[in-house]
């Protein structure tokens, strides 16, 4: 997760799907006025310090990403919340929880059966987990058509036939509520939904590089080491094609496909 510790200071800046994403959670997690929160996967923290403004509770923060949880505590220097560097893997909580808030990150888990059965763990009974999560390989059809033109361009094809995927999609929400029951958890809501909006080929780039392309442009998840240049001239064939998706207006119609789902612990 190198480039996350890299993109860190800006992440919060360009996490604007993520961010509109997450108020459709909040929605669906209700959140309560003296729960205890646990935001896995935190990022910067920018959710985080919006879940401590709703409850007296206790409040945690956890992340993979060094660089991630040294920006969340960097913003966030007065607020009453304990930021700590861990994979979800490893977490090893009992019982203390009542809620385990999920944004944007269950694609990027290596285990996620292990993960949700560490969630189930570390929630007290009746404790809620709310997922949102970018869902089935095409999530978003805009980017995934970008990176395919990698393969037609001979300055990109060989080394991107070399990229490995580090994301976790399943094709349906009745997959993804089966995993969930695997763990233990009881299934309130999972459903597929997409959202669309239309943006300037810019700010569809801008949102790219927020995300995907921690994983599309990140050498770790490539077979070999990366030719000098690839990744530059990766981003300028991604740029590029997108630019070319763009209609008559000049905007581009960007979808994203997410799962939305609530779990309780029985």
């Amino acid at each position: 997760m190198s480039n996350f510790s890299t993109i860190a200071p800006a992440y919060e800046r360009g996490a604007v799907v993520q961010r509109h994403a997450a108020e459709r959670l909040f929605e669906l997690v209700a959140i309560g006025p003296t729960d205890d929160v646990l935001d896995l996967g935190c990022g910067p923290g920018h959710l985080t310090r919006q879940i401590r403004g709703m409850t007296t509770g206790k409040v945690s923060g956890r992340d993979v990403s060094p660089g991630m949880i040294a920006q969340a505590r960097q913003s966030s220097p007065d607020l009453d919340v304990d930021f700590r560097v861990g994979a979800a893997e490893g977490l090893d909580e009992a019982e203390r929880f009542d809620v385990v808030f999920c944004n944007s990150t269950l694609q990027w888990f290596r285990d996620p059966p292990r993960v949700l059965a560490n969630c189930r763990r570390a929630l007290r009974r009746g404790g809620r987990l709310g997922v949102q999560a970018p869902a089935g390989r095409d999530y978003c059809p805009v980017f995934t058509r970008a990176v395919a033109a990698l393969m037609a361009d001979p300055v990109t094809a060989d080394a991107y036939r070399r990229f490995r995927s580090p994301w976790f999609f399943l094709d349906t929400a009745g997959a993804y509520a089966e995993l969930c029951r695997a763990a233990g958890l009881e299934v309130r809501f999972s459903c597929l939904e997409p959202s669309a909006e239309r943006c300037s080929p810019a700010e569809v780039m801008r949102r790219f590089e927020s995300g995907a392309a921690a994983g599309y442009l990140n050498p770790e998840y490539y077979r070999g080491d990366c030719a000098a240049g690839y990744l530059e001239a990766a981003r300028e064939r991604i740029a590029a094609t997108i630019h070319s998706l763009a209609e008559a207006d000049g905007l581009v119609a960007l979808v994203f496909n997410r799962l939305y789902l609530l779990a309780v612990k029985p």
